[in-house]
Protein backbone atom coordinates (compact mmCIF):
# COMPACT_ATOMS: atom_id res chain seq x y z
CA UNK A 1 0.00 0.00 0.00
CA UNK A 2 1.21 3.43 -0.98
CA UNK A 3 1.97 6.08 1.64
CA UNK A 4 -0.75 8.42 2.85
CA UNK A 5 -1.42 11.33 0.02
CA UNK A 6 -0.20 9.47 -2.53
CA UNK A 7 -2.10 9.59 -5.43
CA UNK A 8 -1.10 8.45 -8.76
CA UNK A 9 0.01 11.82 -11.13
CA UNK A 10 0.80 12.50 -14.50
CA UNK A 11 4.08 13.92 -14.12
CA UNK A 12 5.17 10.77 -12.40
CA UNK A 13 4.24 8.76 -15.49
CA UNK A 14 5.75 10.56 -17.84
CA UNK A 15 8.81 10.59 -15.90
CA UNK A 16 8.36 6.96 -15.55
CA UNK A 17 7.95 6.16 -19.43
CA UNK A 18 10.07 8.68 -20.78
CA UNK A 19 12.53 9.41 -18.08
CA UNK A 20 11.95 13.68 -18.34
CA UNK A 21 9.22 15.91 -17.71
CA UNK A 22 6.75 15.83 -20.32
CA UNK A 23 4.17 18.99 -21.73
CA UNK A 24 0.80 18.38 -23.64
CA UNK A 25 0.67 21.27 -26.02
CA UNK A 26 -3.58 22.05 -26.66
CA UNK A 27 -4.16 21.90 -30.86
CA UNK A 28 -7.58 23.17 -32.77
CA UNK A 29 -7.31 20.19 -35.52
CA UNK A 30 -10.67 22.62 -37.20
CA UNK A 31 -12.90 19.46 -36.42
CA UNK A 32 -16.66 18.88 -34.77
CA UNK A 33 -18.93 17.23 -32.95
CA UNK A 34 -21.61 14.72 -34.00
CA UNK A 35 -23.51 16.46 -31.23
CA UNK A 36 -23.35 19.60 -32.72
CA UNK A 37 -23.31 19.15 -36.58
CA UNK A 38 -26.96 17.92 -36.26
CA UNK A 39 -26.12 14.35 -36.63
CA UNK A 40 -27.02 13.99 -33.03
CA UNK A 41 -28.02 17.37 -32.04
CA UNK A 42 -27.03 21.14 -32.95
CA UNK A 43 -27.24 22.33 -28.92
CA UNK A 44 -24.04 20.24 -27.84
CA UNK A 45 -23.63 18.78 -23.90
CA UNK A 46 -25.62 21.49 -21.78
CA UNK A 47 -22.68 22.48 -19.98
CA UNK A 48 -20.49 22.53 -23.06
CA UNK A 49 -18.72 25.78 -24.26
CA UNK A 50 -15.28 24.38 -26.01
CA UNK A 51 -13.83 27.99 -25.89
CA UNK A 52 -13.73 28.55 -22.25
CA UNK A 53 -11.35 25.59 -21.98
CA UNK A 54 -9.28 25.42 -25.31
CA UNK A 55 -7.24 28.37 -26.11
CA UNK A 56 -6.98 26.87 -29.57
CA UNK A 57 -10.72 26.80 -30.04
CA UNK A 58 -11.34 30.51 -28.55
CA UNK A 59 -8.59 31.72 -31.44
CA UNK A 60 -11.12 30.11 -33.61
CA UNK A 61 -14.08 31.29 -32.34
CA UNK A 62 -12.68 34.76 -32.86
CA UNK A 63 -11.11 34.41 -35.96
CA UNK A 64 -13.37 31.91 -37.63
CA UNK A 65 -10.96 29.81 -38.33
CA UNK A 66 -8.09 27.67 -37.28
CA UNK A 67 -5.14 29.99 -38.34
CA UNK A 68 -1.90 27.97 -38.36
CA UNK A 69 -1.31 23.95 -39.57
CA UNK A 70 -0.74 21.53 -36.78
CA UNK A 71 3.18 21.98 -37.36
CA UNK A 72 2.50 25.64 -36.86
CA UNK A 73 0.73 25.23 -33.81
CA UNK A 74 3.36 23.05 -32.17
CA UNK A 75 6.32 24.99 -32.93
CA UNK A 76 4.74 28.67 -30.97
CA UNK A 77 3.80 26.37 -28.28
CA UNK A 78 7.02 24.83 -27.73
CA UNK A 79 8.75 28.04 -28.74
CA UNK A 80 6.71 30.19 -25.78
CA UNK A 81 6.99 27.25 -23.56
CA UNK A 82 11.01 27.20 -23.79
CA UNK A 83 11.13 31.09 -24.02
CA UNK A 84 9.09 31.59 -20.87
CA UNK A 85 6.05 33.01 -21.80
CA UNK A 86 2.52 31.71 -21.25
CA UNK A 87 0.91 30.86 -25.04
CA UNK A 88 -1.71 33.01 -25.63
CA UNK A 89 -4.31 33.23 -27.96
CA UNK A 90 -3.28 37.04 -28.75
CA UNK A 91 0.01 36.03 -30.21
CA UNK A 92 -0.94 32.82 -31.96
CA UNK A 93 0.14 34.41 -35.36
CA UNK A 94 4.17 35.62 -33.95
CA UNK A 95 6.50 32.77 -35.31
CA UNK A 96 9.59 30.90 -34.13
CA UNK A 97 12.91 31.94 -35.32
CA UNK A 98 14.49 29.14 -37.77
CA UNK A 99 16.65 28.17 -35.62
CA UNK A 100 14.67 26.97 -32.83
CA UNK A 101 14.82 23.26 -31.69
CA UNK A 102 12.95 22.31 -28.93
CA UNK A 103 14.60 21.23 -25.99
CA UNK A 104 11.66 19.65 -23.98
CA UNK A 105 9.59 16.13 -24.57
CA UNK A 106 6.08 16.81 -26.34
CA UNK A 107 2.57 15.50 -26.55
CA UNK A 108 0.15 16.93 -29.15
CA UNK A 109 -2.92 17.30 -27.69
CA UNK A 110 -5.91 17.64 -29.69
CA UNK A 111 -8.09 19.32 -27.42
CA UNK A 112 -10.82 20.80 -28.91
CA UNK A 113 -14.43 19.05 -29.93
CA UNK A 114 -14.15 15.31 -31.04
CA UNK A 115 -10.96 14.62 -32.48
CA UNK A 116 -11.75 11.53 -33.83
CA UNK A 117 -14.98 12.58 -35.66
CA UNK A 118 -13.80 13.67 -39.26
CA UNK A 119 -12.53 12.18 -42.68
CA UNK A 120 -10.17 9.05 -41.87
CA UNK A 121 -7.46 10.58 -44.29
CA UNK A 122 -7.91 14.11 -42.58
CA UNK A 123 -7.06 12.60 -39.21
CA UNK A 124 -4.18 10.83 -40.76
CA UNK A 125 -2.97 14.30 -41.99
CA UNK A 126 -3.52 16.13 -38.75
CA UNK A 127 -2.03 13.00 -36.19
CA UNK A 128 1.06 12.74 -38.85
CA UNK A 129 1.84 16.20 -39.05
CA UNK A 130 1.95 16.51 -35.44
CA UNK A 131 4.03 13.31 -34.85
CA UNK A 132 6.35 14.66 -37.44
CA UNK A 133 7.40 17.65 -35.43
CA UNK A 134 10.70 17.98 -33.74
CA UNK A 135 10.20 17.21 -29.93
CA UNK A 136 6.80 15.92 -30.63
CA UNK A 137 6.61 12.09 -28.51
CA UNK A 138 3.33 10.96 -29.23
CA UNK A 139 -0.49 12.49 -29.12
CA UNK A 140 -3.31 12.84 -26.72
CA UNK A 141 -6.52 13.03 -28.45
CA UNK A 142 -9.84 14.05 -26.69
CA UNK A 143 -13.34 12.49 -28.25
CA UNK A 144 -16.15 10.65 -27.69
CA UNK A 145 -16.95 6.84 -27.03
CA UNK A 146 -19.49 7.27 -30.41
CA UNK A 147 -17.14 8.45 -32.71
CA UNK A 148 -14.46 5.16 -32.47
CA UNK A 149 -15.20 3.50 -35.95
CA UNK A 150 -13.15 0.89 -36.96
CA UNK A 151 -11.41 2.81 -39.45
CA UNK A 152 -10.02 4.83 -36.31
CA UNK A 153 -9.29 2.75 -34.28
CA UNK A 154 -6.88 0.80 -36.77
CA UNK A 155 -5.87 4.18 -37.59
CA UNK A 156 -4.95 4.72 -34.23
CA UNK A 157 -3.12 1.34 -33.98
CA UNK A 158 -0.76 2.14 -36.53
CA UNK A 159 0.14 5.27 -35.32
CA UNK A 160 0.90 3.68 -31.16
CA UNK A 161 3.05 0.93 -33.39
CA UNK A 162 5.62 4.09 -33.44
CA UNK A 163 4.31 6.31 -31.21
CA UNK A 164 3.07 6.78 -27.55
CA UNK A 165 -1.20 7.48 -28.02
CA UNK A 166 -3.33 8.35 -25.26
CA UNK A 167 -7.27 8.72 -25.59
CA UNK A 168 -9.34 10.61 -24.03
CA UNK A 169 -12.75 9.66 -23.67
CA UNK A 170 -15.65 11.72 -22.64
CA UNK A 171 -17.68 9.97 -20.24
CA UNK A 172 -19.00 12.54 -17.45
CA UNK A 173 -21.46 10.52 -15.37
CA UNK A 174 -22.18 6.58 -15.53
CA UNK A 175 -25.66 7.06 -15.11
CA UNK A 176 -28.00 7.28 -17.85
CA UNK A 177 -30.36 9.42 -16.44
CA UNK A 178 -27.61 11.98 -16.39
CA UNK A 179 -26.08 11.87 -19.21
CA UNK A 180 -29.81 11.89 -20.95
CA UNK A 181 -30.58 14.93 -19.05
CA UNK A 182 -27.35 16.92 -20.31
CA UNK A 183 -27.45 15.83 -23.88
CA UNK A 184 -24.71 13.82 -23.53
CA UNK A 185 -25.90 11.33 -26.75
CA UNK A 186 -24.26 8.40 -25.67
CA UNK A 187 -25.45 5.68 -22.72
CA UNK A 188 -23.01 4.35 -20.90
CA UNK A 189 -23.21 1.37 -22.32
CA UNK A 190 -21.82 3.02 -25.50
CA UNK A 191 -18.99 4.38 -23.33
CA UNK A 192 -18.27 0.72 -22.16
CA UNK A 193 -18.20 -0.75 -25.42
CA UNK A 194 -15.76 1.84 -27.07
CA UNK A 195 -13.16 0.54 -24.15
CA UNK A 196 -13.33 -2.63 -24.81
CA UNK A 197 -12.96 -1.93 -28.87
CA UNK A 198 -9.68 -0.56 -27.88
CA UNK A 199 -8.60 -3.34 -26.20
CA UNK A 200 -5.22 -4.98 -27.64
CA UNK A 201 -4.46 -1.66 -29.64
CA UNK A 202 -1.95 -0.38 -27.35
CA UNK A 203 -3.44 2.36 -26.68
CA UNK A 204 -3.76 4.84 -23.48
CA UNK A 205 -7.42 5.15 -22.07
CA UNK A 206 -8.43 8.70 -20.48
CA UNK A 207 -11.79 9.08 -18.89
CA UNK A 208 -13.41 12.14 -17.85
CA UNK A 209 -15.62 12.48 -15.33
CA UNK A 210 -17.70 15.22 -14.02
CA UNK A 211 -18.95 15.89 -10.68
CA UNK A 212 -21.66 17.54 -9.63
CA UNK A 213 -24.23 17.27 -12.53
CA UNK A 214 -27.66 17.33 -12.60
CA UNK A 215 -30.12 16.17 -12.01
CA UNK A 216 -28.58 16.47 -8.14
CA UNK A 217 -26.04 13.82 -8.30
CA UNK A 218 -25.26 13.12 -4.86
CA UNK A 219 -21.76 11.65 -3.30
CA UNK A 220 -23.11 8.13 -3.27
CA UNK A 221 -24.32 8.20 -7.11
CA UNK A 222 -20.44 10.07 -7.89
CA UNK A 223 -18.88 7.12 -6.16
CA UNK A 224 -19.97 4.44 -8.10
CA UNK A 225 -19.23 6.18 -11.27
CA UNK A 226 -15.59 6.28 -9.76
CA UNK A 227 -16.46 2.31 -8.63
CA UNK A 228 -17.49 1.62 -12.38
CA UNK A 229 -14.41 3.08 -13.96
CA UNK A 230 -12.75 1.47 -11.56
CA UNK A 231 -13.53 -1.90 -13.14
CA UNK A 232 -12.76 -1.17 -16.60
CA UNK A 233 -9.52 -1.73 -18.44
CA UNK A 234 -9.02 2.00 -17.95
CA UNK A 235 -5.26 3.91 -17.64
CA UNK A 236 -6.08 7.47 -16.25
CA UNK A 237 -8.60 9.70 -15.35
CA UNK A 238 -9.55 13.78 -15.89
CA UNK A 239 -11.82 15.10 -12.78
CA UNK A 240 -13.86 18.28 -13.55
CA UNK A 241 -15.72 20.30 -11.34
CA UNK A 242 -19.44 21.29 -12.79
CA UNK A 243 -18.43 24.72 -14.08
CA UNK A 244 -21.59 26.46 -15.52
CA UNK A 245 -20.77 28.96 -18.10
CA UNK A 246 -22.73 31.74 -19.87
CA UNK A 247 -24.32 30.58 -23.19
CA UNK A 248 -24.57 27.19 -22.19
CA UNK A 249 -27.73 24.99 -21.55
CA UNK A 250 -26.50 24.49 -18.24
CA UNK A 251 -26.96 28.62 -17.66
CA UNK A 252 -30.79 28.69 -17.83
CA UNK A 253 -30.79 25.44 -15.04
CA UNK A 254 -28.88 27.47 -13.08
CA UNK A 255 -30.61 30.30 -12.94
CA UNK A 256 -33.78 28.25 -12.78
CA UNK A 257 -32.21 27.54 -9.37
CA UNK A 258 -32.15 23.71 -10.80
CA UNK A 259 -28.74 23.80 -10.58
CA UNK A 260 -26.20 23.87 -7.47
CA UNK A 261 -22.93 24.00 -7.99
CA UNK A 262 -21.13 21.71 -5.59
CA UNK A 263 -18.58 23.68 -2.65
CA UNK A 264 -15.16 23.44 -2.52
CA UNK A 265 -15.18 21.30 0.42
CA UNK A 266 -17.95 19.38 -1.23
CA UNK A 267 -16.21 18.57 -4.23
CA UNK A 268 -12.61 17.86 -2.42
CA UNK A 269 -14.58 15.29 -0.35
CA UNK A 270 -15.53 13.42 -3.06
CA UNK A 271 -12.46 14.10 -5.20
CA UNK A 272 -10.63 12.17 -2.64
CA UNK A 273 -13.19 9.38 -2.15
CA UNK A 274 -13.27 8.41 -5.26
CA UNK A 275 -9.11 8.47 -5.40
CA UNK A 276 -9.63 5.73 -2.84
CA UNK A 277 -11.33 3.26 -4.72
CA UNK A 278 -9.64 4.15 -8.39
CA UNK A 279 -6.48 1.73 -8.76
CA UNK A 280 -3.31 3.27 -7.74
CA UNK A 281 -2.46 2.03 -11.26
CA UNK A 282 -4.53 4.65 -12.98
CA UNK A 283 -2.89 7.94 -14.23
CA UNK A 284 -4.55 10.64 -12.73
CA UNK A 285 -4.34 13.46 -15.25
CA UNK A 286 -6.66 16.43 -13.68
CA UNK A 287 -8.10 17.12 -10.37
CA UNK A 288 -9.65 20.40 -11.01
CA UNK A 289 -10.83 22.14 -14.22
CA UNK A 290 -10.11 26.17 -14.65
CA UNK A 291 -11.63 27.93 -17.37
CA UNK A 292 -9.20 31.08 -19.03
CA UNK A 293 -12.83 32.71 -19.84
CA UNK A 294 -13.59 33.91 -16.09
CA UNK A 295 -15.56 36.52 -18.33
CA UNK A 296 -18.16 33.38 -18.63
CA UNK A 297 -18.09 31.65 -15.41
CA UNK A 298 -20.64 32.21 -13.56
CA UNK A 299 -20.39 29.24 -10.75
CA UNK A 300 -18.27 28.22 -8.93
CA UNK A 301 -16.33 30.66 -8.26
CA UNK A 302 -13.59 28.97 -5.96
CA UNK A 303 -10.52 31.51 -6.78
CA UNK A 304 -7.89 28.03 -6.26
CA UNK A 305 -5.44 26.54 -8.55
CA UNK A 306 -5.07 23.55 -9.70
CA UNK A 307 -1.68 23.07 -7.75
CA UNK A 308 -3.12 24.20 -4.89
CA UNK A 309 -6.44 21.98 -5.03
CA UNK A 310 -3.72 19.17 -5.37
CA UNK A 311 -1.63 19.87 -2.36
CA UNK A 312 -5.45 20.32 -0.35
CA UNK A 313 -6.16 16.55 -1.89
CA UNK A 314 -2.67 15.48 -0.76
CA UNK A 315 -3.29 17.00 2.61
CA UNK A 316 -6.98 15.52 3.06
CA UNK A 317 -5.68 11.85 2.52
CA UNK A 318 -3.17 12.23 4.70
CA UNK A 319 -5.59 13.14 7.22
CA UNK A 320 -7.81 10.21 6.31
CA UNK A 321 -4.39 7.74 6.03
CA UNK A 322 -5.51 7.11 2.90
CA UNK A 323 -4.24 7.31 -0.51
CA UNK A 324 -5.32 6.37 -3.94
CA UNK A 325 -6.45 2.59 -4.17
CA UNK A 326 -6.45 2.66 -0.68
CA UNK A 327 -10.13 0.92 -1.08
CA UNK A 328 -10.13 -0.03 -4.66
CA UNK A 329 -11.99 -3.89 -4.99
CA UNK A 330 -13.39 -3.22 -2.30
Amino acid sequence: MMAPGWYYRLSSFFKERFGERVIKIPLDGGLTCPNRDGTLSEKGCIFCFNPAFSPAAAARETEKETGNNIRRQIRFFQWKMETGDRPGVAAAREEPPLSFVPRNKYLAYFQAYSNTYGNISLLERLYTEALQTPGVVGLSIATRPDCLGEGVLDLLTALARRSHIWLELGLQSAHDRTLQLINRGHTYACFVQAVQACQGRNLYLCVHLINGLPPGEDSIQMLATAKQIAALPIHGVKFHQLQVLAGTGMESLYRQGAVSPLSLAQYLQIVCKQLEVLPATMVVHRLLAETPRRDLLLAPDWQVTRARFAAMVEDELRRRGTCQGWSAGA
